[in-house]
């Protein structure tokens, strides 16, 4: 591809996920923050064993900054124990891939996206339960509101 394609497609997938991220629910921005921790890890990977270091360490450096992030914004009022062993696992994360950086190991970011993919498959199945609640709501309103207009109409 040309150097203005790559722009080109660059610029599209920019506008794409800035078009994510502002009609995302605090529940979606998470998810879209795997995705993007997986993504810089599995392309990490593919660096590594094209002896890409500087590349491979911009992207495990990117990796472990969207875990702190997700780490940083745990609310351990809330969510008590289960945000205490997060904030674990996200430490564990980022130590493993400075070791896996600094080693050029594989199975580091390996192990770190099979993890990330266990926690994002629950956070994907509590935004389907959320929004299955959400239209659950709204179908209950809709019915108070054909029943209030069946009723006027009698009037």
């Amino acid at each position: 591809m040309t150097d203005v394609t790559n722009r080109a497609l660059s610029a599209y997938a920019n506008i794409d996920l800035e078009t994510a991220v502002n009609s995302a629910s605090p529940l979606q921005l998470i998810l879209l923050l795997y995705d993007g921790a997986i993504g810089a890890l599995a392309t990490a990977r593919g660096q590594m064993q094209d002896m890409k270091f500087a590349e491979k360490g911009r992207l495990i450096s990117k990796a472990i900054g969207i875990i702190e992030g997700l780490r940083a914004v745990l609310d351990f009022d809330k969510g008590g124990e289960i945000s205490k062993n997060l904030s674990d696992l996200y430490e564990y994360m980022k130590h493993r891939l400075t070791i896996a950086n600094l080693k050029n190991d594989p199975e580091g970011p390996a192990e770190v996206i099979r993890l990330l993919n266990d926690l994002r498959t629950a956070w994907a199945k509590l935004d389907e339960s959320e929004r299955a609640n959400a239209v659950a709501e709204m179908a209950k309103v809709n019915q108070k509101q054909a029943a209030r207009d069946t009723l006027s109409l009698r009037a």
